[in-house]
């Protein structure tokens, strides 16, 4: 069943008529970057900028004060669309955050604007943190998703792509304890930190010939000693591990954690190992995301459903794909290979207004695929359908 021509065209006139608040909002955020779980001022424009239109707005969800849910409609089945907020240091909103707010603030008060007709509740979801914060997984935690039947999201990227891989990750930190000495004067009575720190790279570099294919592995050193004239006795370092799933991100941890033990041991010195949670990979699903896509195509863009010669990365909405069905589509603010998200050239078309554009047909997308699934029974079914039947 089709999205009613009627319901399609309040969504897409509600988003028009908010355009010039929406495009402001993006800018305002755009020009005022947060760092995570510090997006005090994006959080608050949101909540204004919903309030406005009449809706409630609970903040501080799951702990977190930048966090944010409101709501519409009453029932089941429930739909959430999720916003990002927050920057990235030194480089701003290179990763285009103020767009996915945007858009996600625009599709959720279109999606309102005819959920009566629809049926179910549509929930916006503020989540802080996706830059290494991992808000998503404290909402998780929480319960906040207990009940969503769906979440829907975009990102801007350099092209169109509804179902993009992302790498499931884990940041480990090996911080080396050894003995100090004066440099020049007695080396051999001392034993170097910083020696071992640097050898775990080169043993890591040796064993990338055993990573499958799409494994990402690199770091770089936080502490590498105190004084020129002194054998380092404290050198830290902090790498990245990325994997396709789960299964090969901890055989490579394994890998990684051997290289800064073997390290250490060689040259006489202790090693502590620390892990900080990372993200699970995104697993689309991809009726919903092929749903998007046919509304995406009717708003005048052409999305393929994959491109492997891109890069991924990783994001919490990874987690979120694994405890209720979610899309994540990437949608084009630049020529394909023009920028990359993390890129200062990103950060700069993310302010400008072809990238609004896209924000503001990201939000008519997603607040039609939205209401699709609320008033369609086969979409929900054929959903549902391959959730249980992703094996995980």
């Amino acid at each position: 069943m089709s999205l009613a021509h009627e319901i399609a065209g309040a969504i897409d006139r509600n988003v028009e008529s908010n355009a010039a608040d929406l495009r402001s909002l993006s800018r305002r955020i755009h020009g005022h970057p947060e760092l995570r779980f510090e997006e005090h001022q994006a959080s608050a424009w949101i909540a204004e900028f919903l309030g406005a239109r009449g809706h409630t707005v609970e903040r501080g969800v799951a702990g977190m004060p930048t966090a944010l849910r409101a709501r519409a409609g009453s029932g089941s089945p429930r739909i959430a669309i999720l916003a990002e907020y927050d920057a990235l240091p030194g480089l701003g909103h290179a990763c285009g955050h103020n767009l996915i707010a945007t858009a996600a603030v625009g599709a959720f008060v279109a999606a309102a604007h005819v959920v009566g007709a629809a049926g179910g509740e549509v929930v916006f979801l503020g989540t802080p943190a996706e830059e290494g914060g991992g808000g998503k997984i404290r909402m998780i935690e929480a319960g906040v998703f207990d009940g969503i039947d769906a979440a829907l999201m975009f990102h801007p990227f350099d092209r169109d792509v509804l179902a993009h891989r992302t790498l499931a990750s884990v940041w480990l930190t090996f911080e080396f304890h050894g003995t100090p000495a004066h440099a020049a004067i007695a080396p051999h009575t001392g034993s170097s930190a910083l020696t071992a720190c640097m050898d775990t790279f080169r043993l890591i570099d040796g064993q990338r010939v055993h990573f499958r294919d799409g494994v990402r592995v690199h770091g770089f050193v936080t502490d590498g000693g105190q004084a020129v004239n002194i054998i380092p006795e404290r050198a830290a370092c902090e790498i990245s591990v990325r994997a396709r799933d789960g299964a090969e991100l901890e055989r490579v941890r394994g890998i990684v954690e051997r290289c800064a033990r073997a390290a250490a041991m060689a040259s006489g010195v202790e090693v502590r190992v620390s892990a900080r949670q990372g993200y699970r990979d995104l697993v689309t699903n991809m009726a919903l995301a092929r749903r998007f896509g046919s509304h995406a195509l009717g708003l005048g863009r052409s999305p393929r459903e994959h491109d492997e010669s891109v890069g991924a990365g990783s994001t919490d909405m990874g987690d979120v794909s694994h405890v209720v069905p979610a899309i994540h589509p990437w949608l084009a603010i630049v020529d394909a290979g023009a920028a990359q998200c993390h890129e200062r050239r990103f950060a700069d078309a993310a302010g400008g207004e072809t990238a609004e554009h896209t924000a503001l047909v990201a939000a008519q997308a997603l607040a039609r695929t939205a209401v699709d699934f609320l008033r369609d029974p086969a979409l929900r079914e054929a959903v549902t359908a391959e959730w249980r039947a992703r094996g995980t």
